[in-house]
């Protein structure tokens, strides 16, 4: 049986940086993606609620970058490692537990920008979840606000329904680090649960952990039709060839 999202990310926080090549490097190079997407449909540096922060990899370049950012997550240790990374670079943000259907709950005010990055709208894997997040999301922004989504590229995965994701291989001085998925595909393929290992060298050998999550392979015309739904208006999907970023990304404006 799958985690629940707070279950998988609690327990993958410390390590999450590993399923990047080079963290520290992304959190700079997304968080200029993420800041020219914005800019492209709202002009300058506000206001941001990232509200699936994990560890903090676009919260913490946004905040360098000037915005004034509140980053919230489902995660309370993810959330945590969030805070300890911006207090050991010196950059101000604001952090808080928050699950993104109900951010009304413990989230005050507007927001110039609401983010939701790195698939985490994915967890949504009904559409009573979904449609209250992006409800939740909307209700956070400012008239004139911005929200942006990105996902993986479900219209190209259900497809082809992969099975195995090569993620990273690490050569840390403690030991070598592998890190892969192995997908589980519903019967429709509208959904699947990830199977997330990570292999690290020891000195008695190799030790391997293992997690799970469930996902659901949303389709950018359901994904967007979810959107206008909520009130949200000049749709606009970006692809990976247009902005940089590894995954196909969706904003749209509140009137």
């Amino acid at each position: 049986m799958a985690l629940q999202p707070i279950e998988f990310y609690d327990a993958l926080a410390q390590d999450y940086h590993l399923l990047f090549a080079d963290w520290e490097f992304s959190v700079d190079r997304q968080a200029s993606i993420v800041d020219a997407l914005l800019a492209s449909r709202r002009p300058g540096r506000g206001t941001v609620l990232d509200c699936a922060c994990g560890i903090g990899t676009q919260a913490l370049g946004l905040a360098h970058l000037g915005w004034r950012v509140h980053a919230t997550d489902l995660s309370p240790a993810s959330v945590a490692r969030a805070a300890r990374e911006a207090a050991a670079r010196d950059i101000a943000l604001t952090t808080g537990v928050a699950d993104m259907r109900r951010l009304g709950e413990s989230v005050r005010g507007s927001f110039d920008a609401v983010i939701c990055c790195d698939n985490s709208i994915a967890h949504m894997t009904s559409d009573e979840d979904l449609r209250a997040a992006v409800a939740a999301m909307r209700d956070r922004l400012a008239p004139g606000g911005v929200l942006l989504v990105t996902l993986r590229d479900y219209d190209a995965l259900r497809a082809s329904r992969p099975i195995f994701a090569a993620q990273r291989f690490h050569a840390a001085p403690s030991g070598r680090i592998v890190v892969f998925q192995v997908w589980e595909w519903s019967a429709d393929g509208s959904r699947y649960v990830a199977n997330h290992f990570m292999v690290r060298e020891g000195p008695g050998g190799w030790n391997t952990a293992h997690r799970t999550a469930q996902f659901r392979a949303l389709l950018r015309r359901d994904l967007e039709g979810v959107l206008r739904e909520a009130g949200l208006v000049e749709v606009r999907w970006h692809a990976p060839a247009e902005t940089g970023y590894h995954q196909p990304a969706v904003t749209a404006l509140r009137p």
